[in-house]
């Protein structure tokens, strides 16, 4: 890689659009995305894929049969995709969708305060890794003694983050 390249910031406007993810159960990962996340369906291609977004986006998340239907996930030690992130305009929406999974009974792989984010990890239906996360205000990001970003993984405070939508903890997992 060259020095012009390699020093070349991309412009600061760019984003991640929407990811579109290869699924073996259409109707599973439905039940999944929609019915426990909320996300609204904007289109749906018969059997075989959906178009899936929050607030009228045309798509955030797509899901597809079309080279997976039956499939089974890559096994472990192969390369691909780490996790799906969605970002949640407030903590309070964050909590609300920890709710959502803690009565779906899917379980978490972990949870941890980052620093800049508060983040919640899981497996979707098809064992694809999903973060939902909350960014904190930019103000509050720890800085190191030159300035620079200096993110950590720390214990992220379920109870805590439930308590921003006043919800019971119940039949939880153990580590809340």
């Amino acid at each position: 890689m060259t020095d012009a390249i390699k020093n070349a910031p991309a412009d600061p406007r760019v984003h991640i659009g929407h990811v579109h993810l290869k699924v073996a159960d259409l109707e599973r990962s439905l039940q999944f995305y929609s019915g426990v996340l909320g996300l609204e369906i904007m289109q749906r291609m018969g059997n075989s894929a959906a178009f899936l977004s929050a607030g009228g986006y045309h798509h955030h998340i797509a899901i597809n049969t079309w080279e997976s239907l039956g499939g089974s996930p890559p096994p472990p030690g192969t390369t691909g995709l780490y996790h799906t992130a969605i970002v949640y305009p407030t903590r309070a929406a964050l909590a609300d969708a920890l709710h959502r999974i803690l009565k779906a009974g899917i379980p978490l792989e972990g949870a941890a305060d980052h620093g800049v984010s508060e983040s919640i990890y899981l497996r979707d239906p098809d064992n694809n890794g999903v973060e939902l996360y909350r960014d904190k205000p930019r103000e509050v990001w720890p800085h190191d003694k030159e300035g620079k970003l200096a993110m950590y993984s720390r214990h992220l405070d379920l109870k805590g983050l439930l308590s921003e939508v006043n919800i019971e903890v119940g039949a939880g997992p153990k580590d809340l």
